[in-house]
């Protein structure tokens, strides 16, 4: 595994191919409140990129920016509704086209209630993650080697999880269903960002 730490935003030059695994950490799960911290990102290669956004420090991170933007670029998730909703806040773009592994294993793995990263990667990948560091502070002026392993081990193993649950996906027929859920997945993300969370729009009455 390498890992590289950048501040503020993503060097310029960095090829991700089609497909970039991304995901946040944040200091806690009120986008509005809790500010963004980190963006993590791999192109499934062993590598990772990590984004450092200090406090006080600007989000403009034009690179990066772009990059959420790509339409030719697929942004993979775990959760992507959250992390979509908290990059929209703080980065102001919502990216797209995108896949989240929680969707597709809750669309295709309907025989069990769990669908978190560390489940998927042990059941799916034969990986155990380490999840010790998940609930530390993001915000400190120095992250430790151990919080900066485990922000990379989040991205490291999606493009990996997507394969295997695109089989699953096509083998039950629900492939059409899955790519309908993720095109949806800003707009679900960006009315998350707008103050209709805790609100089901779809709802009668």
């Amino acid at each position: 595994m390498s890992v590289t730490l950048h501040e503020n935003d993503l060097p310029a030059g960095i090829d991700f191919g089609d497909a970039v695994a991304v995901d946040t950490e944040t200091l806690g799960l009120r986008p509005q409140r809790d500010r963004l911290c980190l963006v993590q990102l791999s192109a499934g290669d062993g590598t990772a990129h990590l984004v450092r956004f200090a406090q006080g420090g600007a989000y403009d991170a034009p690179n990066l920016r772009k990059l959420l933007q790509d339409k030719a670029v697929t942004k993979i998730f775990h959760f992507g509704r959250f992390d979509i909703a908290v990059m929209k806040q703080y980065l102001g773009v919502l990216a797209a086209p995108v896949y989240c592994t929680k969707l597709a294993s809750r669309i295709a793995r309907t025989y069990t209630a769990h669908h978190s990263l560390k489940t998927l990667c042990r059941e799916l990948l034969g990986v155990e993650l380490d999840k010790h560091q998940q609930t530390t502070d993001w915000g400190a002026a120095t992250l430790s080697p151990e919080q900066i392993s485990y922000a990379a081990a989040d991205v490291l193993h999606l493009h990996r999880l997507r394969a295997v649950l695109d089989e699953q996906l096509k083998r039950e027929g629900r492939m059409e269903l899955a790519q309908g859920c993720f095109d949806f997945l800003p707009t679900r993300a960006a009315l998350d960002a707008g103050g209709w969370g805790e609100e089901d729009i779809f709802v009668h009455h």
